[in-house]
């Protein structure tokens, strides 16, 4: 019989957890969102000496306070789901800062297997770890590992293996405190298991205590739904005020003095320079690429290279794969006519089949490159640099530094970009940022820029509507970060050490993530295009053009033929061109009315993948909401130019 185990991956954000997670479960990997939440969550399974271990990989946090979503869905996974064993993945380059998650673990009483990750770095720095006695001061096994070498990985799933299936293991204990803060926490401890002992089987009493004192927000709310909460509550907070008042500082802050007093020591004991730290290379290069001078030319090399890898190679591949499957209709009308009535073919053929053509030919030729991008910016170590350099300028719209990538990409396609907004840290800053980012005009809406305006009217005209969309990002990203209820969040995070970046783990991560895609997406993009594929076929689309031509020819100027395309745009945006040609005259249309078609194509919403995606991330109410916002912004904005554009008689 083949035993279960189930391993969870926590650790610091950029310590190597996701390229472990990738050296432990390979191809064997799927995506998703944690329930509720809209936080990645990624599992994968291997089989290892005859168990087969599922891996899951939390997302990446400093602590487990209750301050993001990523901090709370990781402690309620392990103090809830109580996984066989936790592997910390800690930084051998930067301990002290990586020991103050590890004593949180501590005090969740998970069975905890220590990875001493990037070994290989801390020596770089002159740095040496004495893995045995670290083991020795925390109780737990320590393994040594280079994760993108798969250097110590074997070793440490035995000793995983060994923690979980160990019948006299000890039960894992917090690291005790100083005695005043100790003495309170036994106190409360003691108060909790006598007043709510259905909570003390939940979650470990100490770790109960010590939240308490620390007055976390989630917990105490949790005690709301407990008969003596209210009792306990108070109790705890009487004995958090003494801390307050013995230290002068609010108790999470003494509590979280300890804790980086304890990290400090145990760092101090364990380590040993060896050699003083000599300007590597990395160093030289973090120091140009991070200047307040130099930094930015840089940043922007950076940024036309990735427009260029998404944008035109996007393109070729989307030349490509049209290509390939331009006579797949015509091959579906020929084999199914014989035995189908002709609308029955033409639901299929128009329907389903153009739908996954459409998913094939638009999305995955840049969604694909835009996964390996990413992968290569979180493995080098750059994307926290560019975030840095762009953070003032990005906290005008209440966002900060890291909402600038998933920004730039947005003119490659918006779906990745909206799924890029993850990297924000909280729900109102991740819904911002795709607010906002669904405005950038993909490189199918600059088709239709191009290919009407700039060819017809002039690229000066062209380039006015992408400097005016420019324009409308900041003012409705004000407007919003105004609106949406919250404080907004500082950037605050880590710039790590430059990497190689590991081309498996690159393929890997974007495998794993474009599958997940293609099975969440997809089904939603047919089921669109098969609806409104129904409806051309019964007659009601063109009843609905009829009934829309009032606000076509009264309020946007245009004729009425342009419904149809601007309907059939939801599908992807090209087809807006391509059907107003199909209908109309191109150059019969008037100046003003190619820059109003164009101005409502590049306001309104995408695509349905983006609508898809933004489905996925936030639901469908904000979905929807994005959706018709952006909508009626493209009407009245489009009507406000028409009659700005005729009073200057462009």
């Amino acid at each position: 019989m083949v035993s279960q185990l189930r391993i969870a991956l926590a650790g610091n954000a950029n310590v190597g957890k996701s390229v472990i997670f990738n050296q432990l479960t390979g191809l064997n990997q799927t995506t998703g969102n944690w329930p509720g939440k809209t936080v990645e969550k990624a599992e994968g399974t291997l089989y290892f000496k005859g168990y087969t271990i599922r891996v899951v990989d939390l997302p990446g946090t400093y602590s487990l306070s209750a301050f993001s979503i990523e901090e709370i869905v990781a402690r309620d996974y392990i103090a809830i789901e109580k996984p066989d064993v936790v592997i910390n993945v800690i930084d051998a380059s930067a301990l002290e800062r990586n020991l103050y998650l590890t004593q949180q673990l501590l005090e969740l009483e998970a069975p905890l297997v220590v990875s001493l990750n990037q070994v290989d770095l801390a020596a770089k720095k002159g740095l040496k770890i004495d893995a045995e006695k670290l083991s020795a001061l925390l109780s737990v096994p320590v393994v040594p590992t280079v994760a993108v070498a798969g250097s110590g990985i074997s070793e440490l799933l035995s000793a995983a293996v060994s923690v979980a299936f160990d019948e006299k293991k000890v039960q894992v204990r917090g690291v005790k405190f100083g005695e005043e803060i100790e003495r309170k926490v036994e106190l409360v401890e003691k108060f909790v298991a006598a007043e709510i002992p259905d909570l003390a089987a939940v979650y470990p009493v100490r770790w109960v205590a010590i939240k308490l004192l620390e007055k976390d927000q989630d917990l105490t709310s949790k005690l709301s739904s407990y008969k003596h909460g209210k009792k306990v509550l108070d109790f705890a907070y009487d004995l958090a005020a003494d801390l307050e008042k013995l230290h002068g500082e609010p108790s999470p802050i003494v509590i979280a003095s300890e804790r980086y007093s304890i990290a400090s020591k145990w760092a101090k004991e364990t380590t040993t320079v060896e050699t003083p730290p000599k300007a590597s290379l990395e160093h030289r290069l973090d120091a140009v690429t991070t200047h307040k001078v130099l930094g930015y030319p840089i940043l922007a090399g950076m940024v036309i290279s990735i427009f260029a890898l998404i944008f035109i190679g996007g393109n070729y591949l989307s030349d490509a794969l049209n290509y390939l499957f331009a006579n797949l209709a015509a091959y579906v009308d020929v084999a199914l006519s014989p035995f189908l009535p002709s609308f029955a073919v033409d639901l299929l053929n128009k329907g389903i089949v153009s739908g996954v053509v459409a998913g094939v030919t638009i999305v995955l030729p840049y969604i694909v490159p835009f996964y390996l991008i990413l992968a290569m910016l979180e493995d080098s170590g750059y994307l926290p640099r560019a975030a840095f350099l762009m953070d003032n300028l990005m906290h005008k719209i209440g966002l900060h530094g890291k909402a600038f990538i998933p920004l730039i990409l947005g003119y490659g396609c918006s779906v990745p970009a909206c799924i890029g907004c993850r990297i924000m840290e909280t729900e109102r800053e991740r819904f911002l940022a795709a607010f906002v980012v669904v405005l950038i005009p993909c490189a199918a809406r600059t088709v239709v820029i191009l290919g009407l305006v700039g060819k017809y009217v002039g690229l000066h005209a062209a380039l006015a509507l992408y400097a005016f969309d420019l324009i409308l990002v900041f003012v409705l990203g004000r407007i919003a970060f105004k609106v949406l209820p919250g404080e907004p969040v500082g950037l605050i995070m880590e710039i790590p050490p430059y990497r190689k970046p590991s081309l498996k783990s690159m393929f890997v991560k974007t495998w794993a993530r474009t599958k997940e895609f293609v099975y969440s997406a997809f089904p939603i993009i047919v089921v669109g295009s098969v609806a409104i594929e129904t409806l051309a076929l019964s007659g009601v689309l063109q009843h609905v053009v009829y009934a829309g031509s009032p606000l076509l020819e009264g309020w946007l100027g245009l004729r009425a033929e342009a419904g149809a395309p601007l309907i059939f745009g939801i599908l992807r945006k090209e087809l807006t061109l391509v059907l107003l040609s199909e209908t109309v005259a191109l150059d019969s249309l008037t100046a003003v009315q190619m820059i109003v078609f164009a101005l409502v194509v590049m306001i309104y919403i995408p695509c349905l993948a983006t609508i898809a995606a933004c489905k996925r991330e936030f639901g469908w109410r904000k979905a929807l909401a994005i959706t018709f916002i952006d909508i009626a912004l493209a009407f009245l904005l489009g009507g406000i130019a028409f009659r700005l554009l005729q009073m200057v008689r462009l």
